[in-house]
């Protein structure tokens, strides 16, 4: 997919072992402090992709990821899926979700990453005006109630390279997964000399 799209991004140049985690879907009680706690215990720091109406809901957690050093950014208002609805109407779904952002205090880079990671060239290019569109390089399954978390982990190691654009997900669908891998994805990567920032 990256050569259909290459303004959108898939993975970051960089000279060192850096890598970059992304969640997605939250803010949500309980999961997503639980992702903040792992993050600070290894001096970690991370990119949320967030749902404007979980943003809405839980906007104290928002500004407490803020505080905590990580970044915002927009994963539409309503975890739309662009293959069903008109560029237009998929724009507006952005921006309802990015003044929610801004509500909370998000400022800076203004990322999108579509749900589900469905995008067609006429969404990316309505996108574009406002957005920079990010992707991933190493999307972990956490979501996967069939995958066991070991098979899960396995997975995430294998493909997680300096560079990488890493996908979690901080929403009770991910939970279990997410609990057993992300401690230990940390663990990993930092007992390697990885360091890890915000997009």
């Amino acid at each position: 997919m990256p050569w259909l799209f290459p303004k959108v991004w898939w993975r970051r140049p960089v000279p060192d072992k850096t890598i970059f985690l992304t969640f997605d879907d939250g803010p949500i009680p309980g999961v997503t402090p639980f992702v903040l706690e792992q993050l600070a215990a290894y001096g970690a720091k991370a990119t949320f992709f967030c749902v404007g109406e979980n943003l809405e809901r839980h906007p104290a957690i928002a500004r407490q990821i803020l505080a905590q050093g990580h970044l915002l950014a927009n994963h539409t208002h309503q975890h739309v899926k662009a293959w069903k609805m008109a560029p237009e109407q998929y724009l507006a779904q952005a921006d309802r979700c990015q003044a929610a952002l801004e509500r909370v205090g998000a400022t800076g880079k203004k990322l999108f990453r579509p749900p589900h990671g469905q995008l067609t060239r006429s969404h990316l290019r309505i996108l574009s005006a406002k957005y920079q569109v990010v992707m991933w390089s190493s999307l972990t399954y956490d979501f996967d109630a069939t995958l066991r978390p070991e098979a899960c982990l396995r997975k995430a190691l294998t493909v997680t390279k300096p560079g990488a654009i890493v996908v979690m997900h901080d929403s009770l669908k991910a939970e279990r997964n997410l609990r057993y891998v992300l401690p230990r994805l940390l663990r990993h990567f930092s007992a390697l000399g990885y360091a890890f920032k915000t997009l």
